[in-house]
């Protein structure tokens, strides 16, 4: 194996260019004669619009075009969701149109009313403060639980209710039967806090005209693919008249896959006007337009036979949905998360129901894990509850119901396939390298300090990959570099590095003649993206399938350089050679030689040119891990202080065990940031977004946390050649239960046993002084 070969902590190529300001980010990208649009927001969070006038606008100085909603009517389709779903009586989910710019109604600060295009962003910002608009404001909500209730205030009048579907999936005869046998019943209700995104890098959109006339579109994306098939649709346009762009993303998180009205607003302006927009949020607009994350409220009940075996799960769940459906929305509360509330257990069945509501607040879709954060810090909660109430430990109550590594594959009553892993294992590491053992000297030692010391344990598993196919080319260039493209879309993760490493380790072309580029619809027609942790499963598996491509492709060009029957030909270390003699010739050399015309074999075209398609018959692959955190807890302030995290991971065949442990980090992080400081709080009678800044929107910093202790076990997976599972996601699917755990451990002795996310150091307080009060 080289240096820079699969399995090498190779540091990360694309970070030089990124510290020493030489990244190409949207904004960097400026075209001739671009005017700069500005987007007028509702500042109310529901009202009726009676009146528009933007004459004095489209008269005022720099102004090239306003557009309203009755200008767009018609001619730019409502922002589509994709997401097909059936309720529990077989009828279809509520499908309100959800328009680029609001026209008889605003349904949560922040929706658009008008978009206007100026010279410059000062004059387009001076204009949109001229546009009259009378509204006659209507009552709102805001808050999920209560949204689902009947007499709730509406957010379409044309519905029955503010749910909006009613979806179902499991074994409900099979779980009533359960609870009724079972000797054990445990019950919790959680509150999943919602999130606001925050990637460095806000949204933004360039749209302009290429020399030929035909349309391009650049923006801040996780996939230009997706994005330029729905503005093709919303705009009716066709594939070929638009190119998509998605250059270097300051951070995604799932919220830039998706289709946003700015986007269609930007691309009908330029294609209006003949000439270059650009759009870019600021951030305060960000907190109010970017999807957010989470925000259900779930009950979840736990069946126990006498031996403590987990019997049955059965769940109910509010999931909000905000003003209107995003792209992805329906699917994150239900098909994306529900399967893995059966994690890492021998359950006999598991029912759950889904309620999506509308409420007047920014709508939700996918965050950093989907819906599987959600499902494990339910099932979590409630095991740790029953290992609490039941009198045994939690690491043994948990041991006790693990699927056995002789088990697979294993199929969960939720109809996934585990294909591997050895979960007791990576719970037995997490504890030794946490010094459990060595906890209860720890909490007397805090308690002697006047501090409540406690510890959480929990294990965690996700659902990663995303098929079925992904794409990937490369191509050998005149310089003797090598380009590489492939069909997802870096956000930051390292995939360049990533690739370049398979690539290199596959074909032993120099790593430093590698170069990774994705984004661009033109040199690809079809590429997923990236989402769901599936970026080096798919992308690296067409890496891999081009690779052994060009091996049998260099054959027989490297036969007819040789002179030697093809059959004759072997490959190995970057070389093709004729078996039993030292005659050779290296790949770069070769793919020189394969533009000449005398060295192309009959019936082929000139180069080593490759291009491949992957495809999975299992789409995901299962990451599974423990985490350990301890907290000490100030009683006279609430402030919380994580003061160790463990967290042991498989994930498994690493490719670069450097990156991973980057992933690791910041997903833990987000989930403890979740878990402790972060919340979009909206004021329950106006539906206004209080938490609109970073002034009153907590983002952790490095500060909040320790240095994190992250430990591996290899379980090489058994469905893609790579024998990879996904990481991005899996420290914010684990973490966010345990911290919680941690903190109701140390209160536990004041008589607490719940406290909801994020547990800031206020609500803490609270429940501290509730406890002694009492």
């Amino acid at each position: 194996m080289g240096q820079f070969g699969i399995g090498q902590p190779v540091r990360r190529t694309e970070d030089a260019r990124f510290v020493t300001g030489r990244g190409r980010y949207t904004d960097d990208v400026n075209l001739p004669g671009q005017a700069a649009a500005y987007v007028l927001r509702s500042p109310h969070a529901h009202a009726k619009i009676l009146k528009v006038d933007a004459s004095a606008a489209k008269a005022a100085p720099g102004v090239r075009l306003v557009l309203t909603g009755a200008d767009v009517k018609g001619k730019i389709q409502p922002v589509p969701c994709i997401i097909p779903m059936k309720n529990r009586d077989g009828s279809l989910r509520a499908d309100p149109p959800h328009p680029v710019l609001a026209d008889e109604r605003v349904r949560h600060v922040g929706d658009p009313v008008a978009f206007v295009v100026a010279e410059t962003l000062a004059e387009a910002r001076d204009a949109a403060e001229l546009i009259e608009i009378d509204y006659e404001t209507l009552p709102a909500i805001a808050d999920t639980e209560a949204a689902a209730q009947p007499g709730a205030i509406k957010v379409y009048d044309a519905m029955a209710s503010n749910v909006c579907f009613d979806w179902e999936k499991g074994d409900r005869a099979g779980v009533e039967a359960a609870f009724k046998a079972a000797a054990h019943v445990v019950s919790a209700k959680v509150i999943n806090n919602r999130i606001v995104v925050a990637t460095m890098e806000p949204r933004m959109a360039l749209a302009g005209l290429e020399p030929d006339g035909r349309l391009v579109f650049y923006v801040s994306s996780q996939n230009a693919f997706n994005i330029k098939a729905q503005l093709c649709g919303m705009l009716g346009l066709k594939p070929k008249e638009l190119h998509a762009i998605t250059p270097d993303v300051g951070g995604g998180f799932g919220m830039k896959l998706f289709m946003y009205a700015e986007y269609a607003l930007a691309l009908y302006a330029a294609k209006t006007l003949g000439r270059a927009v650009k759009w870019r949020a600021e951030r305060g607009e960000a907190f109010l337009s970017d999807t957010q994350g989470r925000d259900n409220v779930t009950t979840g009940e736990l069946a126990l036979d006498k031996d403590l075996r987990f019997l049955a799960l059965r769940v109910r769940n509010i999931a909000n949905m905000g003003a209107y459906f995003s792209t992805f929305a329906p699917y994150i509360p239900t098909d994306a998360g529900t399967p893995l509330l059966a994690s890492v257990y021998t359950f006999k069945a598991i029912h759950t129901e889904v309620r999506g509501v509308f409420t007047n607040t920014v709508p939700v879709d996918a965050y950093r894990g989907a819906g599987r954060p959600e499902a494990n810090y339910l099932v979590e909660r409630l095991i740790d509850k029953a290992a609490r109430e039941l009198k045994v430990s939690p690491a043994e109550l948990r041991r006790r119901n693990f699927i056995p590594p002789n088990a697979f594959p294993y199929k969960t009553v939720m109809g996934h396939t585990y294909d591997s892993g050895e979960f007791a294992r990576n719970l037995d590491d997490a504890l030794k390298l946490a010094d459990a053992d060595g906890f209860e000297a720890r909490r007397a030692d805090a308690k002697k300090r006047g501090k409540l010391r406690g510890l959480g344990l929990t294990y965690y598993v996700e659902g990663t990959g995303g098929g079925p196919t992904e794409n990937a080319a490369v191509r050998f260039e005149p310089d003797g570099g090598v380009t590489v493209w492939v069909g997802t879309q870096t956000n930051g993760q390292g995939h360049e590095t990533a690739f370049a490493q398979i690539l290199s380790d596959k074909l032993g072309i120099p790593f430093d003649k590698i170069r990774v580029t994705q984004g661009d619809t033109d040199m690809l027609t079809v590429g997923g993206g990236t989402g769901g942790s599936r970026s080096l499963i798919m992308a690296g598996g067409a890496v891999l399938d081009v690779s052994d491509k060009i091996v049998q492709r260099g054959k027989r060009f490297a036969a007819r350089a040789l002179e030697a029957a093809e059959a004759d030909i072997a490959f190995a270390d970057g070389v093709f050679r004729i078996a039993g003699t030292d005659r050779r010739i290296d790949i770069l050399t070769l793919a020189a030689k394969a533009r000449d015309s005398r060295f192309v074999p009959e019936g082929e075209k000139p180069g080593l040119d490759t291009a491949a398609t992957f495809a999975v018959q299992t789409v995901h692959t299962f990451p599974n891990g423990a985490h350990v955190c301890e907290v000490e807890i100030d009683q006279e302030t609430g402030a919380t202080e994580v003061v160790k995290f463990v967290a042991v991971d498989d994930f498994g065949k690493v490719v670069n065990p450097l990156l991973v442990e980057g992933q690791v980090h910041g997903g833990i992080g987000q989930g403890l940031g979740q878990a402790l400081l972060e919340n979009a709080h909206f004021d329950p009678e106006s539906a206004q977004m209080i938490a609109g800044s970073f002034m009153d929107y907590a983002l952790p910093r490095a500060d909040d946390f320790p240095s994190f202790v992250v430990g591996r076990n290899e379980v090489p997976c058994r469905t893609n050649p790579l024998g990879v599972k996904g990481c991005g996601e899996a420290g914010a699917v684990g973490a966010p239960q345990t911290a919680i755990i941690a903190i109701i451990d140390a209160l536990r002795p004041l008589g607490i046993e719940s406290i909801d996310m994020p547990a800031t150091p206020l609500k803490v307080w609270q429940a501290i002084r509730a406890a002694k009060g009492s």
